[in-house]
């Protein structure tokens, strides 16, 4: 018994010292070791969403080709009025704002104004205006808006020319009447343009007749433009279109 003792004293102290070290030793690491743990799973995730928000490249690139985005058209609402002597010529012009009698765009068109009441009859109305602008030249450099002298088509006939105007006093005066007026047509008698307006020379006793109107503008690049008029419930007519396209070829 004595010697049991002994030995009891002497190896006692050390099981008690090693499980006292070893319970330390998992009381100090076991947080770290969730901690890493935790940590590797977190680097885990955020490699998987990586992969997933950002795919291969390298595969989109290999199993698809680059094809160049087509041009895109712009579209803004104007408003167009179409109008002249019945024994005279058709005008046309382009306002973004009806209380502005200014308009951005005004051209004198060759046909006739009983012409196109004719051409008008049957619901459809393509009004062509083109021209040649060689690289380099001031026609191929200058904007679409501002080029003087076009071709004129309508409905695929040639019929002669249209020409840029200046918006002079008669002009403004005639729009600045018919401002009130945002879709519809009508008839100002006795309105009559000086040489410096409209149809110079034109008796005094005929009649200017007008149609005014929504158009859809719509700009398909530095060498085309075009204004399709909008007919909202067919009060201008049932089934009436008419479009004015402006293209310029080099």
């Amino acid at each position: 018994m004595t010697k049991i003792h002994s030995l009891r004293r002497v190896l006692l102290p050390c099981f008690t010292s090693t499980t006292t070290t070893h319970h330390n030793h998992n009381h100090h690491h076991q947080p770290t070791t969730k901690k890493r743990l935790s940590t590797s799973l977190r680097d885990d995730i955020s490699q998987d969403q990586t992969l997933d928000d950002h795919p291969d490249q390298d595969s989109d690139h290999s199993s698809q080709p680059h094809h160049p985005n087509p041009p895109r058209f712009s579209k803004t609402m104007v408003i167009g009025t179409i109008f002249g002597h019945r024994r005279g010529h058709v005008w046309f012009s382009v306002q973004h704002d009806r209380l502005k009698p200014r308009p951005l765009l005004l051209l004198e068109l060759s046909i006739p104004t009983q012409t196109l009441v004719q051409e008008m009859r049957f619901g459809l109305v393509r009004i062509a205006l083109e021209c040649h602008g060689s690289p380099g030249s001031d026609l191929g450099s200058c904007p679409l808006r501002s080029v003087p002298v076009w071709t004129m088509y309508c409905n695929g006939r040639k019929l002669g020319f249209a020409v840029r105007k200046k918006t002079t006093e008669p002009v403004r005066l005639m729009l600045k009447s018919i401002q009130s007026t945002t879709v519809g047509a009508g008839v100002i008698p006795g309105f009559r343009f000086d040489s410096g307006g409209v149809d110079s020379g034109v008796d005094s006793g005929d009649e200017l007749i007008y149609m005014r109107a929504n158009y859809e503008c719509m700009v398909g690049g530095p060498d085309s433009e075009s204004f399709h008029l909008i007919n909202p419930d067919g009060c201008l007519g049932q089934g009436q279109e008419l479009s004015i396209f402006l293209m310029r070829s080099r």
